[in-house]
C-alpha cells in the first residue's frame, strides 16, 4: 500500500472543445500509441485472444516524446498533445476499485440542506437514463450510498411481513376468540392512513422506506387501542349491561386512557420529527395515531352497536332487554 509515482495528464476541457475534440477521441489516440488498441480477435482453441495495435515502442515513450504526440482533429489536421494537456507527476495509491469485482469509478454529491437522497435521485432519473442509453457495452451506472442501503433494507423488511401478519393474525384471534371481533379491529387498521397522508402532505415529507416503518409500527398502536376497546365492551356486557349501554360506558372509560396515551406517544415523536431522515417516520406515527385514536372511539363503537344489533334504550325498556339478548 505504498504511494506509487504516476504520470497524470490533464485535458482542458475548454480548448478541447474549441478545437472540435472530445476527452473519447483524445483517450483513443493515447490508447493506440501507449497500451494498445484492440482492433480484432482471433482463435486459439477455445480462447478468444485480442489483436493489439500498438506504436512501435509506445509503452517506452518519454515526457518529451508525449508531449508532441500527434492528435488527429476532424478536418484530418493533427496538433500535438501540449496544446491543450498539461503532463505532470504525482503520487497516488495502487488501489483500483471495485464494485460486485468490476473496477469501478464512483461519483459522490452532497445534497442541499432538507432535501431527501430519494427525491435527488428521482429528479435525476430521466437524465441518467439518458446517459445509460448513450454507454458503451460494458459500462453501465449503478446507485449507491443511503438510497442503495434504503432499497436493501426495505426489501429485507417486506420479505417479514406476511410472516409479521401471519403471527399478528393469530394473536389476535386468540386475544378476542371471535372473528367478528377480529373483523372489527382490522376494519379499524387501515384508517390511520388517513392521519399518515395529511401529516406527510402537512409537513412535506415523502412516503419512503422510513415512513413505511412507522406504518408498520402504527398497526400494532391501533390494533392495540383497538383491542382494549373491544374487551372493554365486552366486560361491561359480562356485567349485565345492554349492547348499546356497554358501548357507551366501555367509550367513555377508556377515552381518557387512549387519548392520553396517543398524545404522550405524540410528544415523544416531536424531538426528531425536525430531522431530516427520521422525520417522515415521525410524521407518519403522529399523524396516524391521533387520527386512529379518535376513530376507535368514533367508528369501532359504531360499527360494535351496528354489528350486533345494539339500539337505544326507551322507557318502557322492552329494546334493552332486546339487546341484552343479541349475539356475541
Amino acid at each position: 500500500m505504498e504511494p506509487e509515482r504516476e504520470l497524470r495528464i490533464r485535458i482542458n476541457q475548454d480548448k478541447v472543445q474549441q478545437l472540435g475534440l472530445s476527452s473519447q477521441a483524445v483517450a483513443t489516440a493515447l490508447n493506440a500509441n501507449i497500451s494498445g488498441t484492440a482492433i480484432t480477435q482471433v482463435r486459439d482453441d477455445i480462447y478468444l485472444i485480442n489483436v493489439v495495435v500498438r506504436e512501435q515502442g509506445g509503452q517506452n515513450l518519454s515526457i518529451e516524446t508525449l508531449s508532441n504526440l500527434p492528435v488527429a482533429m476532424p478536418d484530418g489536421r493533427t496538433i500535438p498533445l501540449t496544446q491543450f494537456a498539461t503532463i505532470e507527476y504525482a503520487q497516488d495509491y495502487p488501489i483500483v476499485w471495485r464494485r460486485n469485482r468490476l473496477p469501478t469509478l464512483t461519483v459522490q454529491a452532497d445534497i442541499a440542506p432538507g432535501m431527501l437522497p430519494e427525491t435527488v435521485v428521482s429528479d435525476l432519473a430521466p437524465a441518467i437514463a439518458e446517459l445509460k442509453a448513450k454507454l458503451p457495452v460494458g459500462y453501465r451506472i449503478e446507485l449507491g450510498g443511503t438510497v442503495e442501503e434504503s432499497a436493501a433494507s426495505g426489501a429485507s423488511v417486506f420479505a417479514v411481513v406476511p410472516l409479521m401478519i401471519l403471527i399478528m393474525l393469530t394473536l389476535l384471534i386468540f386475544q378476542l376468540k371471535s372473528f367478528q371481533r377480529l373483523i372489527m379491529v382490522l376494519s379499524l387498521v387501515p384508517l390511520g392512513l388517513i392521519g399518515v397522508v395529511a401529516a406527510l402532505l402537512a409537513s412535506g415529507k415523502p412516503l419512503g422506506f422510513v415512513a413505511i416503518l412507522g406504518i408498520l409500527a402504527l398497526i400494532g398502536m391501533i390494533a392495540k387501542n383497538a383491542v382494549i376497546l373491544i374487551d372493554q365492551i365486552e366486560a361491561e356486557r359480562a356485567a349485565g349491561k345492554a349492547v348499546w349501554e356497554a358501548v357507551v360506558e366501555a367509550s367513555s372509560s377508556r377515552f381518557r386512557p387512549i387519548m392520553l396515551t396517543a398524545l404522550s406517544t405524540v410528544l415523544g415523536m416531536i424531538p426528531i420529527a425536525p430531522t431530516v431522515f427520521w422525520g417522515s417516520m415521525a410524521y407518519a406515527i403522529m399523524g396516524g395515531l391521533l387520527v386512529a385514536s379518535l376513530l376507535t372511539l368514533i367508528f369501532l363503537p359504531t360499527l360494535y352497536v351496528t354489528w350486533f344489533k345494539g339500539v337505544p334504550p326507551t322507557a318502557s325498556g322492552d329494546t334493552t332487554a332486546a339487546s341484552k339478548d343479541a349475539p356475541a
